[in-house]
């Protein structure tokens, strides 16, 4: 740690101490004495700081770049009297006096045979001219008092205690969950329900997965769909004939998604938009759509090894839920 003396010119005064003390703060030091003066040349400033060696660069620069200071200076506090402010006025005991400018005497006729006479008799003659040298007496000016410095006035700003530090939050380790098979006896429950609702599903969806164990949940979900999908397959598209991956997608898989869901279908991925399933920062909810899209055109694709997975989801923070569809 180090103790510095800084002295600093302003123009004002108002406020000056506090504007200066927060730079001198935020740069790592603390206030320990100030003195302010008022000056012809302005407001001279004395501050007595202590802080870290390290820091004195970034404070001058504080300083430097301070709106309210016009120029200062930087020296290592020494204990003692106060050391003369580089910017303060200069001051003398005594004014010099210039002398008086001598009495100027217009000439008469009548002194020419004064000085005459005088030559003749020896004797010194009053003219007008020595009359007025010793009537006009050089008069000593007074001197000047000089007006004493004003007592120093100190100001201490206290110094607040940092603050305690944050207490350390715990992390929970994580957990892999082993993945469960689908409740089934959950999903042929709720069966019912969805084929009597369809299209509006979701409410029945989300309360399903919430009644089963977490473990089991994707899957769960993943079946509900194959049913559904089936069902619907059954109802509207039995009577298609064999199509390949894309057809059927674009034949049969937009359309029965779009009663439900914002789908688009383009270059093999299925873009599914504002998924309930797959809110943000919560579950996944992909593998139903999965589950629906096998159940609902896996028969009758060409090659009956329809290939789905998850590209990315909305629960992880992408814009759309995107599914990869091959066979």
């Amino acid at each position: 740690m180090i103790e510095l003396e800084i002295q600093a010119l302003s123009q004002s005064r108002e406020g000056l101490l506090v504007d200066v003390g927060r730079a001198v703060l935020a740069s790592g030091f603390s206030v320990q004495r100030q003195r302010l003066v008022q000056d012809p040349h302005g407001v001279l400033i004395t501050l007595v700081v202590c802080g870290p060696a390290r820091k004195q660069r970034a404070l001058e620069a504080a300083l430097e770049g301070h709106e309210r200071i016009i120029s200062f200076n930087t020296a290592p506090f020494e204990e003692g009297p106060p050391k003369p402010h580089f910017a303060a006025s200069r001051t003398f005991a005594r004014e010099a006096v210039a002398p008086p400018p001598a009495p100027v005497v217009k000439a008469e006729p009548a002194a020419a045979p004064a000085a005459a006479a005088a030559v003749a008799t020896d004797k010194p003659v009053e003219t007008p001219e020595s009359k007025a040298t010793v009537e006009s007496p050089v008069m000593p000016q007074p001197k000047q008092e000089v007006q004493a410095e004003p007592e120093p006035e100190f100001f201490f700003i206290p110094t607040r205690p940092p603050a305690p530090a944050p207490a350390p939050v715990a992390i929970e380790p994580y957990v892999e969950v082993i993945q469960l098979g689908p409740d089934v006896d959950a999903v042929e429950k709720v069966l019912p329900k969805l084929t009597n609702g369809y299209p509006q599903i979701f409410p029945l969806l989300l309360a399903l997965e919430r009644s089963v164990a977490d473990a089991a949940r994707e899957s769960t979900l993943q079946l509900a769909g194959q049913r559904i999908g089936e069902w619907v397959f059954e109802r509207d598209y039995a009577h298609e004939s064999r199509l390949d991956v894309d057809e059927a997608m674009t034949r049969i898989g937009v359309p029965a998604l779009s009663a439900f869901a914002q789908v688009e279908y383009r270059g093999g991925q299925l873009h599914i938009r504002d998924s309930q399933l797959c809110a943000e920062g919560g579950h996944s909810g992909c593998r139903f759509f999965d589950g629906y899209l096998e159940g609902l055109i896996g028969r009758i694709t060409s090659s009956r090894n329809l290939s789905i997975f998850a590209v990315c989801c909305r629960s992880y923070g992408a814009d759309a839920c995107v599914l990869a569809i091959s066979n």
